[in-house]
């Protein structure tokens, strides 16, 4: 009786969440919400991406043998440990005078002797059995079909983004079957329904299956993996899972290592994944896996079907549908075609004007998918891995990728989502201190290039790439955007130790380079990239290189802010601030270009991947078109001579470069290059110009890194709204492309700083209507679209255009909406 209820419940629940979907979007554009495949995946970068945050599943949905790739979020070999090189420190000075008398060479020697991490550091990205530890894939799920002599017909998979639910039907010998799945995350459990359409037809044995570390047993009705991961040559992290079957009709039976049914009339496979991963304490084990898996499953079985798909639909619908980007235009040759033919099609610059946001939207799915609060963040893959020995570990790099991951959250409408690596940021200050006393002999904390869930925050074992200090001060921008957007102050209240640690840490290491008396970070580098100096030498290692500049910039001003705002430190806000001033500025280049370096040096690789010194224009906001012509002309420079190529991340961030810049065009030309269609085959590593998506979405660095997708839906956002720069005035479609796709479409919903959701409608490339609703009643400032008023609930006129363009800064009541109308609609309600 308890399930009919719940089912009621959740079933009247999702019709409401629906409707609020047809309010906020109207009529879903076709193409935008789906991604569709006409034949089972061959490889994981065709799979169908499911996730709740912790658990993961990839649907391959192929009709004879099926495998469905599994994930669990905790899934981490390796364990704490102290890399650090307490004596690091003792040789800090010497570096340092190298480096301000022009001797990098020597600085560099010294600095990759000693500043790299003790032991074995990330073993060289493949840490799988080393205590740093890697990233893994919980196993397989594999589903062998039965009476498969016959031909499969009329096959079809596809991915709601909407539902959060891959569908896969075909037909064999007249039945018509399906395949239904999702990751629930109120249940907490992989949910896979098989279905037919003629009773006694379904016939198949499913079972769990690893590699390694790993005990397969079975019990009734079900199949139990238990393990535990390497710590190095000690043992880590336990963990299990948990297949149980439920078949309706005919028969089963559990065999040594799987369950067969046969003829049964409907299946339901239900998967729970569990570790002892103690995200409260790493120090410490949480509890034993099996039971706490066990649990879930015994939950479910109390629970019908359809209460837990009805439930699963609204919860999923309650972050999914918070925010929505229209585009009216639509092709309708693209109707009948899968997901990579629609990648060929817009490779080869033929109109697929939902394409972009079909993209778009599956980037705000895969974070809703892959973090959720009270777990880890989400990593280089999310939480999707088919290997045991992820690229890179799938860890946490903390020179672009960990935070480009996070860019979409705030303003489309997913704050709640960022919790994880909030929590995630926090938990590296206390291993961090002891970083920066062990090599810096500093206060404050400090972490560099490579993070994992262990509390890892040394130099990485190569000083060229690992030793980039202002990793911890870069992770700072998300705690300071985080209340930026929300204007929480009990939020800040928690969170300011954070900042204020990671100031500690820059301000304590600033020495005074000779030339210009100017303040800079030594040692340190601008990330994986390399200087040729007049005297020929090429090094990585060198003094005040730009990002680190601009980082400390943003971290010093953010610090002071959040004192004044909490009343606090007055002291420590002055000391930053006389500091600030005397940091190293950013400089043009004798080419026309913003210096990467404090000097004026050559690159070795002038097209390389990362371009880091423009961190000054996205995501911080201290060059921008409107008030620094000059450095943003520098910046254009900068990205001509470094060239549309690279990786798939390093495309995804200079779309938000050029979109920070105004240039919808050419952010439309990067998202292009995104989207270049990468075969399955591209599964090495390529750092140069193999960058775009694979057949599913996923985004090709190549290999797989989900940042890229992050940072694509990023930049769309960028294209249609932004809020930075002083006094964070909001800009309405700041960088539409001229593509007649982009001339009209609606915006619902997305998030401004200070704190405002922003909805509005725009035809033939102008705004026409909108609406801003004040969260917390902060003052706003808009660029005032042509031939609108702002009104309020009361049509009080606010503000009139006049002249135009004009930046209108208004007062604003908590609650309230205030409308954008046109000039003639508010003469008739006069």
């Amino acid at each position: 009786m308890v399930s009919i209820f719940r089912s009621m419940y959740w079933k009247v629940s999702a019709v409401v969440c629906i409707g609020l979907l047809t309010v906020l979007r109207g009529e879903a554009q076709r193409g935008a919400h789906t991604l569709s495949f006409k034949g089972p995946a061959a490889a994981f970068t065709e799979a169908l991406p499911l996730g709740n945050g912790s658990l993961g599943a990839l649907i391959s949905g192929n009709p004879n043998r099926d495998r469905i790739w599994l994930n669990e979020i905790s899934m981490w070999s390796g364990g704490i440990e102290d890399p650090n090189n307490p004596e690091a420190h003792k040789v800090l000075p010497a570096i340092q005078s190298y480096l301000l008398n022009g001797d990098n060479q020597a600085a560099q020697r010294i600095l990759q002797t000693a500043f790299v991490s003790l032991g074995k550091g990330s073993g060289n990205g493949a840490g799988a059995n080393v205590p740093y530890g890697c990233y893994q894939t919980l196993g397989d799920l594999l589903i062998t079909w039965k009476d498969t002599t016959a031909a499969y017909t009329h096959y079809a998979r596809s991915l709601d983004l909407e539902k959060a639910v891959a569908t896969t039907t075909w037909q064999r010998n007249g039945v018509t079957y399906t395949q239904t799945a999702f990751v629930s995350k109120p249940q907490q459990a992989i949910i896979v329904r098989i279905t037919a359409d003629k009773p006694g037809s379904i016939s198949f044995s499913a079972r769990l299956f690893r590699h390694e570390h790993v005990v397969i047993s079975t019990g009734k009705n079900s199949v139990i993996l238990n393990g535990q991961l390497p710590n190095g040559n000690e043992p880590g992290l336990k963990y299990a899972a948990i297949l149980e079957v439920l078949a309706k009709g005919g028969s089963q039976r559990t065999n040594e290592t799987s369950i067969d049914v046969d003829h049964a009339n409907e299946c339901l496979l239900v998967i729970s994944a569990k570790t002892d991963y103690n995200i409260h304490n790493i120090a410490k084990r949480g509890p034993n896996p099996y039971p706490a898996a066990k649990a879930v499953i015994d939950n479910i079985k109390a629970l019908t079907y359809e209460s837990i798909y009805d439930y699963h639909v609204f919860e999923h619908g309650l972050l999914y549908n918070t925010t929505a980007i229209k585009l009216k235009a639509h092709d309708t040759a693209v109707d009948s075609l899968s997901t990579p033919e629609r990648l060929v099609r817009y490779a080869q610059h033929q109109a697929d004007p939902q394409l972009p946001m079909l993209y778009y939207n599956f980037g705000r799915y895969l974070l809703i998918s892959s973090s959720a609060p009270g777990g880890l963040p989400a990593n280089l893959q999310g939480l999707w891995a088919t290997e045991y020995q992820t690229p890179w570990n799938g860890d946490y790099h903390i020179n672009i990728n960990l935070q480009m991951n996070y860019w979409l959250a705030e303003a489309n409408g997913l704050s709640t989502l960022t919790e994880p690596l909030l929590t995630y940021i926090a938990g590296l200050v206390k291993p961090g201190q002891r970083t920066a006393k062990a090599y810096y002999d500093a206060p404050g904390w400090v972490a560099h290039v490579i993070c994992n869930p262990w509390g890892f925050t040394a130099p990485g074992e190569g000083a060229e790439w690992g030793s980039t200090l202002t990793g911890g001060a870069w992770l700072c921008n998300h705690v300071w955007e985080h209340f930026n957007y929300t204007r929480d102050t009990a939020y800040l209240k928690k969170y300011y130790p954070v900042l204020k640690g990671a100031a500690q840490f820059i301000s304590s290491v600033l020495i005074e380079e000779p030339t210009n008396k100017w303040l800079v970070t030594a040692p340190s580098n601008s990330p994986e990239n390399t200087y040729i100096m007049p005297n020929g030498f090429k090094g990585q290692t060198a003094m005040g290189p730009t990002m680190d500049m601009q980082i400390a910039r943003e971290l010093f001003g953010n610090t002071i802010k959040a004192a004044q705002v909490l009343r606090k430190d007055a002291a420590f806000a002055r000391e930053l601030e006389k500091k600030r001033s005397r940091l190293a500025p950013n400089q043009v280049g004798a080419k026309g270009d913003l210096n990467e370096w404090l000097h004026d040096w050559e690159d070795a690789e002038p097209q390389h991947r990362h371009v880091s010194h423009l961190y000054g224009l996205h995501p911080y906001d201290e060059i921008t078109p409107w008030g620094t012509p000059a450095l943003a002309k520098a910046v254009r420079e900068t990205l001509r001579q470094r060239g549309d190529g690279g990786t798939g991340w390093s495309k995804a961030w200079k779309i938000n470069f050029w979109a920070r810049l105004g240039d919808g065009d050419h952010a439309l030309t990067l998202l292009h290059e995104l989207l270049t269609p990468v075969g399955i085959e591209a599964t090495g590593i390529n750092m140069r110009n193999g960058g775009g998506t694979y057949a599913n979405l996923f985004c090709a660095h190549p290999p797989f890194q989900i940042d890229g997708n992050f940072g694509g839906t990023a930049g769309i956002s960028e294209m249609l709204l932004q809020s930075h720069g002083e006094n964070q005035v909001i800009r309405l479609l700041p960088a539409l492309p001229s593509d007649a796709a982009w001339q009209a479409g609606e915006v619902h919903n997305m998030i401004a700083r200070g704190a405002f959701k922003v909805s509005f409608a725009w035809q033939n490339g102008q705004v026409t209507s909108g609406n801003i609703y004040s969260e917390q009643g902060s003052n706003c400032a808009i660029l005032l679209p042509a031939n609108l008023y702002i009104v309020d609930n009361n049509n009080e006129v606010y503000a009139q255009k006049l002249p135009y363009p004009r930046v209108v800064t208004f007062e604003t009541i908590q609650g309230t909406d205030y409308k954008l109308t046109p000039r003639f609609e508010r003469m008739l309600n006069k």
